[in-house]
């Protein structure tokens, strides 16, 4: 197969820029000279944090317009210009719910929807939790959720976020 091959962009056409992305039309051309055009979403890429004690799971429930209904996942944000990943984490755990971690481990990263985006997640693991002087943002109508960890199973039940059934997996894969 040709896995390892770079496909090569041709030039490409923005169709739509906004603040959270932008849509390209984009002409490629694949190792067997093939030349294809594809929509492609541009973004920046994410961190996210599955931040737990040794009792609780921090998460968080707000408003995902798209889908028409409010969310629990794990806190999360997009990197800011000139951020590292993990100081993204850092931001967006202080910023969502008002802790910062003493130790912090990257679980994994992803693309979140590799079909048509170029944006990439970054799961952290943060504990030995304490209050930040930051306070959570108001404006963001983020509801702060404190989940037992002893009932881990119902948190992924409840959750369909990529990212959050990822992180969440893996805390049940960690902690047995």
């Amino acid at each position: 197969m040709s896995q390892d091959k770079p496909i090569e962009p041709l030039g490409a056409d923005t169709v739509f820029a906004g603040s959270q992305f932008s849509v390209r039309v984009e002409r490629l051309r694949h190792h067997d000279g093939e030349e294809v055009q594809r929509e492609v979403v541009r973004r920046v890429d994410a961190s996210a944090i599955v931040a737990y004690d040794e009792t609780h799971l921090w998460l968080v429930r707000q408003p995902r317009e798209a889908l028409l209904r409010y969310t629990l996942e794990i806190p999360a944000g997009k990197i800011d210009a000139g951020e590292s990943p993990l100081q993204s984490a850092r931001r967006e755990l202080a910023e969502e719910i008002g802790r910062e971690a003493e130790h912090w481990q990257l679980v994994r990263s992803f693309e979140a929807s590799s079909g048509y985006s170029d944006e990439v997640v970054h799961v952290f693991a943060a504990t030995g939790l304490r209050r930040s002087d930051t306070e959570p943002d108001p404006g963001e109508r983020i509801e702060v959720v404190r989940w037992p960890l002893a009932d881990l199973d119902a948190a992924l039940a409840a959750t369909s976020d990529a990212k959050t059934v990822i992180g969440l997996q893996w805390l049940r894969a960690t902690i047995g």
